[in-house]
């Protein structure tokens, strides 16, 4: 007979450093192959540098995916859409040799993630909470609701930044500020987050450090 004092359920593993290296790593991955391949081949092909680059972005978020699996118990929903876009929009790239799939490939999943919180928040529903799938001890769901709007406005704003640039920048440029601009300004916010939702119940326990960031920080790929 199960002791009624101990939990019938088991919380959900979660481990904020490694999912946000989950996260970053898979475009820092592209970023160091894309530059690598450049030097290796020279400035005068860049298709080659794509297509290792890409290549190389479509390996490591598969290679995610299974460690999130392996050490978390669990693959998030965002992770999950993330990965499939990119497999996609990563497989148009190399296939056409067009970077400008990859390229708007951000804007979808910005935009994609903006209406499914917009939408949930509609009908009174904070989507965010089962789309991170974080553990946040004693957030109430009014808390919930003003981080998944908080985020929707986030995916809205990112994803008219991403179209400004691609349109704007060189690809070069894009992707430097893509890997290290986008990713700072994502941590950034969910820092900035942090003291609303402790006002909404959150439990920090005795310190606040990067696990509570990370667990906030959704895919930058």
């Amino acid at each position: 007979m199960a002791d009624p004092q101990k939990p019938t359920s088991k919380k959900p593993a979660h481990n904020g450093n490694l999912s946000l290296a989950l996260d970053f790593g898979p475009l820092l991955v592209f970023f160091l192959t894309y530059k690598g391949a450049g030097w290796l081949w020279g400035p005068g092909n860049p298709i080659t540098a794509m297509t290792f680059g890409t290549a190389a972005f479509m390996a490591a978020i598969v290679v995610a995916v299974i460690v999130s699996k392996v050490k978390l118990g669990r693959v998030s929903p965002m992770l999950w859409l993330s990965a499939l876009l990119i497999l996609f929009f990563g497989g148009l790239t190399i296939y056409f040799r067009d970077q400008s799939f990859i390229q708007i490939k951000p804007t979808i999943i910005y935009a994609f993630f903006a209406l499914m919180l917009f939408a949930g928040l509609m009908r009174g529903k904070a989507l965010l909470k089962y789309l991170l799938q974080a553990a946040y001890d004693g957030l109430t769901e009014e808390g919930w609701r003003k981080l998944s709007r908080n985020w929707a406005f986030f995916f809205v704003f990112m994803a008219l930044a991403n179209e400004i640039m691609r349109r704007t920048m060189s690809f070069d440029s894009w992707l430097a500020v893509k890997v290290w601009g986008v990713t700072v300004v994502s941590v950034v916010f969910a820092a900035a987050n942090i003291p609303m939702l402790m006002r909404h119940g959150l439990d920090l326990g005795e310190k606040l450090d990067s696990e509570d960031v990370g667990e906030t920080t959704p895919p930058q790929g």
